[in-house]
């Protein structure tokens, strides 16, 4: 499910790829900027792992450099339909001024927010 790399209308990178781990756990992994331009591909990695029996998606920020707050929505509306099926959405990131958007939105209360894969995949068992 990968894609190229592409630029957004500001010209900034972003690229995103899917990996299946398991049945039902999945990564989505996104690099550069999410915002207006590039969340509906975003939005549509999560529709099409749900679709694939998703219970548990990863989605890896950790080479992500901005979100806006129509990222922000694909995350929370990812939370509902994991919900739905008992799943859910977990995060990885790494970059002080992303996880600074989710402490001043109080999703950090929302999603689990770990450091590395290897923790986001630790808080599933």
């Amino acid at each position: 499910m990968s894609e190229e790399p592409r630029e957004n209308a500001a010209g900034m990178q972003f690229d995103t790829n899917t990996e299946r781990l398991a049945d039902d756990v999945f990564v989505v992994a996104l690099s550069g900027e999410v915002d207006l331009y590039t969340a509906p591909e975003f939005k549509q990695q999560l529709l099409d792992a749900v679709a694939e029996g998703a219970r548990h998606i990863i989605v890896d920020l950790s080479e992500t450099t901005f979100i806006d707050s129509t990222a922000l929505g694909v995350l929370v509306g990812g939370v509902r339909r994991l919900r739905e099926k008992d799943g859910n959405l977990s995060l990885v990131c790494t970059d002080k001024n992303v996880t600074r958007i989710f402490e001043i939105t109080g999703l950090d209360r929302v999603f689990q927010i770990s450091a590395s894969r290897e923790d986001a995949l630790a808080g599933l068992l």
